[in-house]
């Protein structure tokens, strides 16, 4: 039992996690638990051997018709690439592997409720011919990709928002603070890392008490978080402060596909009013307050106006989706005085592993392939796909500049690895490439032409594009977009550039494991 003074408490220090906290840890319980159970697989398979005479030729007949199977899908020829090795290298185990993730039985109820609670949500979304006749003929060239995200996706788009643009994690947070004071009906929290610490023991402390105010306080934060940075009990704290808290597929000592799965969205809602995403988390890293792979650098945009009715859809269909009643209509009534005359239009979108849409990449590959001046790209992450490669390529080869910042301290090793194994076919091409000497970049912003932006929390790796839950809002015309466009150009003088003759001078081991990542990276 805790005590009462920790039960009241708002103010969390983290305590310092010693050896045996972690040994005996969840994190390493659930570690030992999986592989137990993988253990007890390869046991099962050890104990057939006596069988493998007879075996032998059923395993060939069903690889090459497994084989013949995958190469006929849909799915992204990288993809299909590693799983033909995988069932190769070991044939048995692969089909089962590739089944048991592909096929998803574990998500089918959950992908049926969130697909239908876009149906749901539609009543409560614009309508906007008027506005698509007026687009038709002032910016036939946009107007594709608001179809795509209107009707493929169900996210409209908006003007009347106005758009501030934080290049840096300290700037989201001091805004955070200022619109959680404002808030007089609800917050809504939906974060990818949540930790203890300055930054979120402020937030805590200001939702603690917007709760005893009467204000409808909502925090949903990923699974992970339970495995290292919060207590398993960390929900009930939160809601003995009257802030209601859910944790999105926690972590357990089981073997799921749920797992792959992550909810990395970042979303801040006050009062359906004001609206925050991009890549800063809820953790002290992201504004400097603890350095960690040197200077952090993140982005982030702060919507006021109507635009900020989309991120409300987001967090309440990922809210609602483990609820029996699906409530959205006094969260979803255009806010008094929330919407005004402003330049440009927004389109918040978000994407998600369990529908057929590729929502995130087609954003960025229309961005690529409609560029004619320029592409500026911040990400943590280079882990490309073909599609990927050939648009930025096919942009550079057709006269675009085609730039990419990516962090000069990187924080996984084998994802720097990877980012380099493309560095040499995109610099022949004529893509720039930056690395930001200060530090870590985890910004995700695609700039072009001075006209089109994005920021959110698709990264450019496999898992963002195809695994996670993901959002951003899409900028056109916005003046935040110059904003934007003077960030890169600050950024790119405190980077180091990697030349054509650097990129193809790499060192044999970096570009020998760079190889060898590369036909495991659909699955990293």
């Amino acid at each position: 039992m805790p005590d009462k003074e920790e039960e009241v408490s708002t103010r969390n220090t983290r305590p310092r996690r010693g050896i045996l906290s972690i040994i005996f840890g969840r994190g390493a319980v659930a570690t030992l638990m999986l592989l137990a159970q993988f253990g007890f697989i390869f046991m099962l398979f050890g104990r057939l051997q006596q069988y493998s005479i007879y075996l032998s030729g059923m395993v060939n007949v069903l690889s090459a018709v497994f084989l013949a199977y995958l190469l006929n899908t849909r799915s992204n020829p990288s993809i299909k690439l590693t799983w033909c090795f995988i069932i190769a290298l070991v044939p048995v185990f692969g089909v089962l592997l590739y089944l048991f993730i592909t096929f998803d039985l574990g998500h089918r109820a959950e992908q049926k409720v969130l697909l239908g609670m876009v149906q749901e949500c539609a009543p409560f979304m614009p309508r906007q011919e008027a506005l698509r006749e007026r687009l038709a003929r002032e910016e036939p060239g946009f107007l594709p990709l608001v179809r795509y995200l209107a009707d493929a996706n169900g996210f409209p788009v908006y003007e009347n928002t106005d758009v501030t643009y934080f290049s840096q994690g300290e700037a989201k947070y001091a805004a955070m603070l200022q619109e959680l004071e404002k808030a007089e009906q609800f917050i809504f929290l939906e974060y990818f890392i949540v930790e203890e610490g300055e930054m979120w023991d402020s937030v805590v402390d200001i939702l603690a008490r917007k709760a005893r105010e009467g204000v409808d306080v909502r925090v949903l934060y990923d699974g992970t978080c339970s495995l290292l940075r919060l207590p398993a009990s960390y929900p009930k704290k939160l809601r003995a402060m009257g802030i209601q808290c859910k944790v999105f597929a926690p972590i357990r000592p089981f073997v799921s596909t749920s797992y792959n799965n992550r909810d990395h969205r970042k979303i801040l809602v006050v009062d359906g009013k004001a609206g925050i995403t991009g890549g800063v988390n809820l953790a002290d890293e992201y504004i400097n307050r603890r350095e960690k792979f040197g200077h952090w650098k993140d982005a982030s945009v702060l919507l006021r106006g109507d635009a900020v009715r989309s991120l409300t859809v987001m967090f309440l269909r990922m809210w609602n989706a483990g609820e029996k009643e699906h409530v959205y209509e006094p969260y979803l009534l255009p806010p008094a005085g929330s919407g005004g005359p402003a330049q440009g239009y927004v389109i918040p979108y978000g994407d998600s592993p369990l529908d057929e849409e590729l929502t995130g990449e087609m954003v960025y590959l229309d961005i690529l392939n409609t560029a004619r001046d320029y592409v500026y790209i911040m990400t943590p992450y280079l882990i490309l796909d073909n599609e990927m490669v050939t648009a930025m390529t096919f942009a550079a080869r057709r006269g675009v500049d085609v730039r990419l910042i990516l962090p000069g301290i990187p924080d996984k090793k084998y994802a720097n690895l990877l980012a380099k194994g493309h560095y040499k076919v995109l610099t022949e091409a004529g893509v720039r490439i930056y690395e930001y000497a200060p530090g870590f970049v985890h910004s995700k912003v695609f700039l072009s032409d001075g006209v089109k932006a994005v920021v959110g929390t698709i990264n450019l790796d496999y898992r963002s594009l195809y695994l996670h839950f993901e959002c951003a809002a899409l900028l056109y015309k916005s003046p935040a977009i110059e904003d934007i466009r003077r960030d890169f150009d600050q950024t790119f003088p405190q980077c180091r550039e990697i030349t054509r003759e650097e990129a193809a001078r790499q060192k044999l081991s970096v570009r020998l494991a760079g190889a060898l990542l590369k036909v495991a990276a659909p699955l990293m």
